[in-house]
């Protein structure tokens, strides 16, 4: 819900937490009138630290593409709720953000813009979209004409010159999966970065990646924050598993979604064409379970949902052996699909797998879809042995991740692309982009690097996860 404060004071110098109220009728009590009280969030700006900033006309009132009119630019009155959903049995409150979108007036010449783009972390549809939207909207709604890209992620600052990017280099590059710049994990070096940055020349840092590259993003923005440089940081978040908090979703999630029915599709009629086949895939996720949870809903070939958010257990009572037992006894076949974080504590390890990282810092996880074809095969063995039984496991990980966006991501992606421009154009800085119930707003970043989405167990959906699977809920009496 996007709502506008009238007699709010300018929120861009206002503290953290300004609270506000607004007057709601219960037209089914009585016609009762209820209070909602909203909390601002501060949103950081470049004039928070430097005061003798020069203010510019937005050039978008000489853009042939815009008529600029009442109502067009956005004021810094006008703020999204975080939650829309209330009891009124209790008083409702609600966090605001700013609402995303042009302003009259910006902070950055274009002539004297220097722009730079970087991609850290894995791959996920619509990078290259990102990448060619924020290319063609500082160019052609702007005037920029200093635009580079960084490549090999966090790294490429200071290890390698920066490549320039135009509308015609990027034409096409929506069409095409991966990332044209190039990515990598680590190479977090806080003060070479920052160096380079101004070295360089750099007065606005858009940074594309996941929550690991959000969390350096909150770093470099402190950084350049602590020695007043005139420099603008904004963060794009990209994660495929679509667990990055307060957003409504992530870039490449429905893209990721859509692909895995190929893969469902295919264990199914792997595990149907075979004498008591069970068809496993193993999706992305390792701390949620939102593509496994999504695309389960969307196939309905699927028998169980396995996700990082709830555990389970292979033998006795209630169990996933005893479950696809009964299945195969009725069906002939069954399809199981797991996330990736899933089980991950049911995985015999070594004390140097424990102690294991990848170059980002995160725990590295065991294949949970090998682990769990071979204990259903030792299952089957034990129990039914001379009875034929097969288990196809299908891993479509690299197959999602490098594929282009589809219609509804590629959409999306032109819009965070659009929003982050409009924001830093604005002086906002230390902010990402991101849609909130629908409404896109700007949000402090060091707020998305700490929030995780993750599937709520007790929410409907995995109630109906469960009703269209009839899967046990893998509580042990």
């Amino acid at each position: 819900m996007a709502i506008s404060c009238p007699e709010a004071t300018d929120l861009t110098t206002a503290p953290y937490s300004r609270e506000q109220k607004l007057s709601i009728t219960d037209t089914e009590n009585a016609n009762t009138n209820r209070t909602l009280s909203f909390s601002s969030v501060k949103l950081p700006h470049l004039t928070d630290f430097l005061h003798d900033l020069q203010i510019h006309p937005n050039p978008l009132d000489h853009n042939p593409f815009y008529r600029p009119s009442d109502g067009f630019y956005i004021s810094h009155t006008d703020v999204i709720l975080r939650h829309i959903l209330f009891d009124l049995s209790s008083p409702p409150h609600s966090t605001t953000y700013h609402r995303a979108g042009p302003r009259n007036r910006v902070f950055f010449d274009p002539c004297q813009t220097r722009a730079a783009i970087v991609t850290c972390g894995g791959l996920c549809p619509g990078l290259n979209t990102v990448i060619r939207e924020l290319v063609v909207a500082l160019w052609d709604l702007y005037g920029v004409r200093q635009i580079f890209g960084v490549k090999a992620g966090y790294r490429g600052f200071y290890s390698s010159e920066p490549v320039e990017l135009n509308p015609k280099l990027a034409h096409s590059w929506h069409k095409m999966g991966g990332t044209v710049l190039e990515t990598s994990r680590g190479g977090f070096d806080l003060h070479k970065i920052v160096d380079a940055i101004r070295d360089r020349g750099f007065n606005q840092v858009y940074i594309i990646g996941g929550d690991g590259a959000m969390r350096g993003a909150v770093k470099i923005f402190d950084e350049i924050r602590c020695r007043k440089l005139n420099i603008a940081v904004v963060g794009i978040p990209k994660t495929v598993d679509n667990d990055i908090g307060i957003i409504d979703r992530s870039f490449g999630f429905q893209t990721a979604v859509e692909m895995a029915q190929q893969a469902i599709s295919a264990a199914h009629v792997e595990a149907q064409s075979a004498v008591n086949g069970i068809g496993l895939v193993k999706l992305m996720g390792r701390s949620t379970g939102h593509i496994a949870l999504y695309a389960t809903l969307s196939s309905r070939d699927v028998d169980c949902c396995l996700i990082p958010e709830t555990e389970f257990y292979l033998e006795g009572k209630g169990g996933l052996f005893e479950f696809l037992e009964q299945r195969l006894k009725d069906n002939g076949h069954a399809v199981l699909v797991v996330a990736e974080g899933a089980g991950q504590d049911m995985i015999p390890r070594t004390d140097a797998q424990k102690e294991e990282r990848d170059e980002s810092g995160n725990p590295v996880f065991l294949d949970i879809g090998g682990w769990l074809k071979s204990e259903l095969k030792n299952w089957w063995t034990r129990d039914h042995p001379n009875e034929l039984f097969t288990v196809k496991y299908i891993d479509p990980t690299y197959m999602i991740r490098a594929v282009p966006a589809n219609s509804t991501d590629n959409l999306y992606c032109t819009l965070l692309a659009h929003s982050a421009i409009h924001g830093i154009m604005a002086g906002y800085t230390g902010f990402v982009a991101g849609p909130i119930n629908g409404n896109y707003a700007y949000i402090p970043l060091e707020e998305v690097a700490q929030a995780k989405n993750e599937v709520d167990i007790k929410d409907h959906k995995w109630a109906w996860v469960r009703s269209v699977t009839n899967q046990p809920d893998f509580v042990r009496n």
